[in-house]
């Protein structure tokens, strides 16, 4: 089968050959040194909600105003101290007074409100904005310098939750985006080498604890038995985004990264816009067989976008079943109807997003084939493949099955039907507008009524719209060396915190 590859700046590599070969004795003691799959797009905060992004950005070079503690799920105060709702539709933020810009820029309530409104208001297409935000905006008053009032256009009781989602950075030209921040965290941009390596420093003038390493170096590979192979010869004291299978032995770290992978499909683009082909393709996924063998079984099949422990999870949804049979019958029914389930089909992929991603697209093409349905493969470098991803997509192709990887990292289920499920959402293709209104009212609830309002509506999504065949619920492994103390958490993948880094006793 034929794979197109759309080229961009990610570095190729052949074989285990590496830059920069050395040995733990010859690394700098005061340079913590990480491996990514993929180099960042770019650095900026309000896109901090991308992994590729955010991995570096967040809680590192800019900081947001509360923090999410990834195992409790409390919500912390940071460049905030203290926030309250003072009305139906307003919240009140205290913010602290003892904190400057990397650049000596102050950091007070206008500063936030400036990146609030940039991120969340403007025209730039911020990724936080879609994921977080959707279409609504948000009405900001600078009190005085250490307090910020956010008055939504509608009751939201989880606001303090999306507000945990923007980094601040130091204003800036609102107009356009920007490739290195300058924000309140531990290190500020040091160095970019496109293709090659960005160095971050430690920030002299930091508020809080001063970080344990003077700096810290990102490389990017493609190949995770690259990435390994390099913590495993002392190159690298972490490496990201890897397989239990890559060789990173007794150096790899298993943790639950709380992502979800699926097909998320354009719905209304022909032979997509009949629900008997989604409920086919769901039908001709062996989700089991695609978790044991490209995973080793530490991955396992996708009920729902939002997985255990997340406000509005659906105990009851259990994964689609494998059964050829039943998918074939529908594509015939479809195709008797004069759907024209010939029509193409492309999976879209983005390269080196999560292990093995190549491979479970030409699992995929092939089952999918199986069942009678006419489908090619597209892998793309990021920014390629974010354009089918985000709106504004590609629509000139024909139909689109994109592969997604979604972690919920807020702990409620709107972050992601927001982002994904709502008709408008920056990363859903379609819906319909009972759907919406069902997801509108879950949103305006508290405590056991949002839980089961939440779980119905994720039930209704699979048995009235399909917009996804959901794959599989991952899990995530780390390299790490001897030479540096880290524990993975749910977040490692999409927010890797390096003053949690310390180096080994």
């Amino acid at each position: 089968m034929t794979i197109a590859l759309a080229t961009g700046s990610v570095l190729a590599l052949t074989g285990c050959s590496v830059a920069n070969t050395g040995t733990s004795s010859g690394a700098d003691a005061d340079t913590v040194r990480i491996v990514l799959p993929i180099e960042p797009t770019t650095l900026e905060p309000c896109d901090a909600t991308l992994s590729s992004t955010g991995v570096v950005v967040r809680s590192n070079t800019t900081e947001p105003l509360i923090e999410r503690d990834p195992t409790s799920g409390d919500l912390e105060p940071l460049l905030a101290t203290e926030w309250e709702a003072t009305g139906d539709t307003e919240w009140t933020f205290t913010l602290r007074d003892d904190v400057t810009f990397s650049d000596g820029t102050p950091f007070n309530a206008e500063a936030a409100a400036f990146a609030i409104d940039r991120a969340v208001n403007s025209d730039l297409g911020c990724d936080v904005e879609g994921q977080m935000f959707g279409d609504a905006d948000v009405a900001l008053e600078v009190v005085d310098d250490t307090t910020l009032k956010i008055t939504t256009e509608a009751p939201d009781p989880v606001l303090p939750l999306r507000i945990s989602f923007i980094e601040i950075g130091a204003p800036t030209d609102a107009s356009a985006k920007v490739r290195e921040p300058i924000g309140t965290g531990p290190y500020s941009v040091g160095q970019w080498d496109a293709g090659s390596k960005l160095t971050l420093n430690a920030n002299e003038t930091y508020w809080g604890d001063a970080p344990a390493f003077a700096t810290a170096e990102y490389q990017w590979r493609s190949e995770g038995t690259v990435r390994a192979a390099m913590v495993t010869r002392g190159e690298a004291d972490l490496a990201l985004s890897l397989s239990a299978d890559d060789g990173a032995g007794d150096l790899g770290l298993n943790y639950p990264n709380n992502e979800t992978v699926a097909l998320r499909f354009s719905g209304d683009i022909a032979p997509l816009n009949d629900i008997r082909v989604r409920q086919a393709i769901n039908y001709a996924i062996d989700r089991t067989g695609i978790t044991d063998s490209l995973y080793a079984g530490a991955s396992v099949p996708a009920d729902q976008l939002v997985p255990p422990g997340v406000v509005g999870y659906n105990d009851s949804l259990k994964p689609w079943e494998f059964d050829l049979a039943k998918a074939k019958d529908l594509v015939d029914a479809a195709k008797a109807d004069g759907v024209p389930v010939d029509e193409k089909i492309t999976i879209v992929a983005r390269a080196d997003q999560f292990p093995k991603i190549a491979q479970m697209t030409e699992v995929l093409q092939e089952q999918l084939g199986q069942a009678g349905l006419n489908i090619e493969v597209k892998i793309a470098e990021t920014s390629v493949g974010l354009q089918y991803q985000v709106r504004p997509f590609v629509l000139d192709e024909g139909a689109i099955a994109m592969i997604v990887q979604h972690g919920n990292q807020a702990g409620d289920a709107s972050f992601s039907t927001d982002s994904y499920m709502t008709s408008q959402a920056q990363m859903s293709m379609f819906g319909s507008p009972e759907f919406d209104a069902l997801l509108a009212d879950a949103a305006t609830k508290t405590g056991d009524d949002r839980q089961v309002a939440f779980a119905d509506a994720l039930a209704y999504e699979r048995d009235n719209l399909v917009q996804f065949a959901y794959i599989a619920r991952m899990s995530g492994v780390i390299g790490k060396s001897a030479a540096v103390n880290y524990e993975p958490n749910s977040l490692s993948g999409d927010e890797l915190r390096l003053a949690e880094i310390t180096p080994a006793s």
